[in-house]
């Protein structure tokens, strides 16, 4: 990313420290320093304020980066949709496969096994389902948003109908629907499970 030598770059040319940017952009002056040594990306806000006071345009500022966020977001959304899909269907077919053998071969430990394959499997397909990103990922979203002649606002809008508090409520509803469902289908395969044993002996 040229974006850390651009920011040294006009620093300089502006005749500022580190600790006078960081006053004017309302960051440490560690931030200033690790967006410099490339550690981390400056987030849109960040970038609108740094190309105002330098007096460029945000694409001048981000030149030659935004390319390579697209391939970032591109490889980043593929890399892990594929890892955690392959682990989620390996988990899946284990689940269901082992649920009998274990239940049948070692009872109440039979049960917690099975118990904590669900929750890792669940876990999954909760990360499946929410295909979180790095934070310098989402930046990368919101500066070719931006760059796309998106407003600030519009960007700002997107990110916090994403947090809505709305969801974490359906989330805790449909985990303890899940929770409700499986403690029920417990219930009845393991009597299920006595019966053929009595039936076997």
């Amino acid at each position: 990313m040229d974006i850390s030598k651009q920011i040294k770059k006009y620093r300089l040319d502006s005749k500022l420290s580190q600790e006078e940017l960081a006053e004017k952009v309302f960051v440490t002056r560690q931030t200033i320093s690790n967006w410099e040594n490339g550690k981390n990306y400056p987030d849109i806000n960040s970038l609108v304020l740094l190309s105002t006071l330098f007096g460029v345009s945000l694409d001048i500022l981000v030149k030659g980066d935004l390319e390579e966020m697209k391939e970032e977001i591109k490889t980043e959304d593929i890399k892990k949709f594929n890892r955690d899909g392959m682990i989620f269907t390996i988990l899946l077919m284990t689940t269901i496969v082992l649920v009998v053998p274990l239940f049948l071969y070692l009872s109440f430990i039979g049960v917690a096994i099975w118990l904590v394959l669900f929750g890792i499997t669940m876990y999954y397909a909760r990360c499946i389902e929410k295909q979180k990103k790095t934070h310098d990922v989402q930046t990368y979203r919101e500066i070719i948003a931006f760059t796309e002649g998106k407003k600030l606002d519009q960007i700002e809008k997107s990110c916090e109908v994403a947090k809505r508090p709305y969801q974490k409520v359906i989330s805790v509803i449909c985990s303890g629907l899940i929770a409700i469902v499986v403690t029920i289908g417990m219930y009845f395969l393991f009597r299920l499970i006595e019966y053929i044993k009595l039936l076997l002996i």
